[in-house]
């Protein structure tokens, strides 16, 4: 119904700093190294990249499917939890996958910028899984499938950051 449809959304506005966080990255020299999660972190102290990540993304296709995604399952999920709840599991859930994430690629002996909201979003479709009974093998296909159908294609995707994300946002629904 479209008396249920609601425009204004704690979803709709962290589409919306991400889309502008995305220019802001690409309009500062070494945006992407400055805000993405990467060496600096712990080299230089720059302790607001497990943050800032969950905001920057590596290109326009990249940040179109996030945010395409996030606005779906975000709305939903904000709509099932409430606002406060929604806020801690995406952003305390995205910067723990992203801290985890971090530390399993120099574990890994992988140096590289890890950008993009999907860590955050996996923390998301993990507990939307566990939560309903009925979409969770969809979810973990899902989950899956952009985890490791672009590596078969030859695209980087941080698929660990998907599993690690989707493992947390489980882990997560029984807590809540």
């Amino acid at each position: 119904m479209l008396n249920n449809v609601k425009t204004f959304s704690v979803t709709n506005i962290i589409v919306f700093v991400t889309i502008i966080t995305y220019f802001l990255q690409n309009s500062i020299p070494n945006g992407s190294i400055i805000l993405g999660l990467n060496v600096y972190f712990l080299e230089y102290g720059f302790y607001w990249q497990p943050l800032t990540t969950i905001f920057t993304h590596g290109g326009v296709f990249h940040i179109a499917m996030n945010m395409f995604i996030l606005f779906q399952f975000g709305n939903l999920a904000e709509q099932a939890f409430g606002v406060k709840k929604y806020l801690l599991i995406y952003f305390v859930g995205g910067v723990l996958t992203s801290l985890a994430s971090f530390f399993f690629m120099q574990s890994m002996g992988m140096m590289h910028n890890l950008v993009g909201a999907s860590g955050a979003i996996s923390v998301i479709i993990g507990l939307i899984a566990l939560r309903d009974r009925y979409q969770r093998q969809g979810m973990i296909v899902w989950i899956l499938l952009i985890s490791f159908a672009p590596l078969l294609l030859g695209m980087p995707v941080a698929w660990y950051a998907h599993l690690i994300g989707f493992g947390f946002g489980w882990l997560i629904g029984y807590f809540i």
